[in-house]
């Protein structure tokens, strides 16, 4: 695939610059991200204070790693947009709406973003096709589509001839993929992944960087990616650091 000539941006104050947006799939993929705006959020756990006032702006279509120390907030951030948990103060828009409240947060978890975690979360009894099946049952979807959409993203993530597969008869580059697969089940506009290259060697964890970056082009979703990989941070728009709590200039 030839590159697009480099489109400029402005530069933004707390945020380490990258490659801009490539490939023919940029226009569409725009106009089906969700931006992601971060307002002053803090957030604590006790005496332990995650959050100190965090402030960023994700574009559309946009795939941002957000990286840091152990305990500098990283995951906390993102289950906050991801609305698996409230700040205490400050405010997330997602796709210009406030993100809501966990207890009422099916419908934004069910129509707007999907979750990739390190350890991928799979149904253990389930086959690779009925792990993603499952993921659809609360979108209202039939018996007929939920069939044939599994076995479309299978395809899509390379995984076709494992769609009767069980996750332990999977290899973990293979599990992480069909995860990847479930996450795309709901068509979301967002796309949040916790570590998805933790538990992977180095080969298996760039396919899934590969195959995460396809996706993202494919699809058209904003990407945001909290991760300790150097290779994920290379293949990001840009990178937030996060240290203590707070934004880092890059």
């Amino acid at each position: 695939m030839s590159a697009m000539p480099t489109r400029h941006r402005t530069r933004r104050p707390a945020v380490e610059q990258a490659a801009p947006l490539q490939g023919a799939g940029v226009a569409a993929a725009r106009d089906g991200g969700a931006e992601v705006v971060v307002r002053d959020v803090v957030k604590s756990f006790g005496t332990i204070h995650a959050l100190r006032g965090v402030t960023l702006t994700v574009a559309p279509a946009e795939l941002v790693t957000i990286t840091g120390p152990s305990g500098s907030g990283k995951s906390t951030l993102l289950n906050l947009i991801g609305s698996l948990d409230r700040a205490d103060s400050g405010t997330i828009t997602v796709a210009g709406k406030p993100v809501p409240e966990p207890r009422a947060a099916v419908e934004f978890r069910r129509r707007v973003v999907g979750f990739v975690f390190q350890d991928n979360l799979l149904l253990p009894y389930l086959s690779a096709q009925g792990n993603i099946e499952a993921a659809l049952l609360a979108t209202g979807v039939g018996l007929h589509e939920r069939h044939s959409r599994s076995l479309e993203l299978l395809a899509e993530v390379g995984l076709a001839d494992r769609a009767r597969h069980i996750p332990s008869e999977l290899s973990g580059g293979q599990r992480q993929a069909v995860a990847l697969a479930r996450a795309l089940a709901n068509n979301p506009r967002l796309l949040l992944a916790d570590e998805p290259t933790g538990a992977l060697d180095s080969a298996s964890g760039k396919r899934a960087l590969d195959l995460l970056a396809k996706l993202r082009e494919r699809h058209g979703m904003t990407v945001i990616v909290v991760s300790h990989d150097a290779a994920v941070a290379r293949r990001a728009d840009r990178v937030f650091h996060l240290v203590d709590g707070r934004v880092r200039a890059g």
